[in-house]
């Protein structure tokens, strides 16, 4: 009988050259998965022990992706025991095998121009793909999850993964980062959506309130004294409720909200707190940072 599982959950991503199994692992690596790509057989065990809890380990690893392939001389050998052993010692582990047609294989290597791994001087690459199929029969019997990945897009693939292995962004919506700016101090790299508040009446101009910033209750009370700070909220949770599922459908798994007024101190950071309390009455993973609420 199996000992009590203690450490990290495993999926094996493993199949046919060419087959998309890094875009699989991209998928698991953006809903937290740590991942490993082309890890040898023999490191599997010892790398899963570091996960045991109570033990010398990272206690914070709880999911692993690894992808593990025939570019691995052993592979064939060395993986089937190393997973038996996983499995003795009480580790969950799912193993995921992608493959594809024959011609769609030859295909993507011929439009890549990438060398096949078993395809040597004086063999065709529908030689190499072939033996790679036979070399892997053995692998693809282990597999908890065939998928066939010839006829998906790479969207497709990954919402296949994220549905089938983890509750991420296909059952509840991208991780959402509202952060505050300043224009003066340039647009955040990496927004996604980004709105200008400048047009609000500025805090900065009230001698009470102008080494205050938009967390204070005062500014606050100054910004809500004018109409058309809420009537920009209620617009802004309005479109952001018609995004966020269109977002989730495509696979996004996070979103970051740049909100901005001059400085970054007082209109900016009131709207994106505001926006943040609105945001988690429907989605569990909210941050709201003030990049530039410190700067002069």
């Amino acid at each position: 009988m199996a000992a009590t599982q203690r450490g990290a959950r495993f999926v094996f991503i493993t199949g046919m050259s060419g087959s998309g199994k890094t875009h699989a692992m991209k998928a698991l690596e953006d809903a937290g998965f740590f991942c490993i790509d082309n890890l040898p057989a023999k490191l599997i065990l010892p790398f899963a022990k570091l996960t045991v809890k109570g033990g010398k380990s990272d206690e914070s690893i709880e999911r692993v992706a690894i992808v593990t392939d025939i570019r691995e001389r052993r592979f064939v050998i060395d993986f089937p025991d190393a997973h038996s052993r996983l499995i003795e010692q009480g580790f969950v582990t799912t193993v995921i095998f992608l493959s594809a047609r024959n011609d769609v294989l030859v295909r993507r290597f011929s439009e890549s121009r990438r060398p096949h791994p078993l395809q040597v001087e004086g063999s065709s690459l529908e030689e190499a793909v072939e033996a790679e199929q036979r070399q892997l029969a053995p692998i693809r019997r282990l597999a908890d999850q065939i998928i066939d990945t010839s006829d998906l897009t790479v969207h497709g693939l990954r919402q296949l993964i994220l549905e089938g292995f983890v509750e991420t962004a296909s059952a509840h919506g991208p991780a959402v980062h509202v952060v505050s700016f300043g224009y003066k101090y340039g647009v955040p790299s990496g927004a996604d959506l980004v709105f200008d508040v400048r047009f609000l009446p500025n805090p900065y101009f009230e001698p009470s309130l102008r080494e205050k910033d938009g967390r204070d209750p005062e500014v606050e009370t100054f910004l809500f004294a004018h109409e058309q700070t809420a009537e920009l909220l209620d617009r802004l949770e309005g479109f952001l409720a018609y995004l966020l599922p269109h977002y989730t459908n495509e696979g996004k798994s996070n979103l970051t909200i740049a909100i901005g007024c001059t400085g970054g101190r007082h209109r900016s950071v009131a709207v994106s707190r505001h926006i943040g309390e609105r945001l988690r009455a429907d989605h569990d993973r909210v941050r709201v940072s003030h990049r530039d609420v410190e700067n002069d």
